[in-house]
């Protein structure tokens, strides 16, 4: 069964689906990191990482079951000013709800 594959590099962030489909970011429009979860668990990936770019319309959703996004995620969680109460209490969540662990600074 083909899965989520999940790539990066200084310049971006990528995402290919099973279908072939692809989302891209760049790190420099990144503005904001939400976790995702829902109540599809635990036989299906119930916790996404959805990457917002400035626009807040556009970016790339990470489930985080997909091949490589254990070490995106290591990178997500070290941005300033990440929140990782935050995180630990949308990995406990069983609801469908949507948590903000990081957003850019503009000051």
């Amino acid at each position: 069964m083909a899965e989520d594959r999940i790539s990066f590099d200084d310049d971006s962030i990528r995402r290919r689906t099973p279908d072939g489909a692809e989302e891209t970011i760049r790190w420099r429009d990144l503005s904001a990191v939400l976790i995702e979860t829902t109540d599809a668990g635990p036989f299906s990936d119930d916790v996404f990482w959805v990457l917002l770019a400035e626009d807040l319309q556009s970016g790339c959703v990470v489930p985080s079951g997909a091949d490589g996004a254990e070490p995106l995620i290591e990178k997500l969680m070290n941005l300033p000013g990440f929140r990782y109460e935050t995180m630990i209490e949308a990995m406990a969540s069983t609801d469908n709800n949507r948590f903000l662990v990081w957003e850019k600074d503009t000051g």
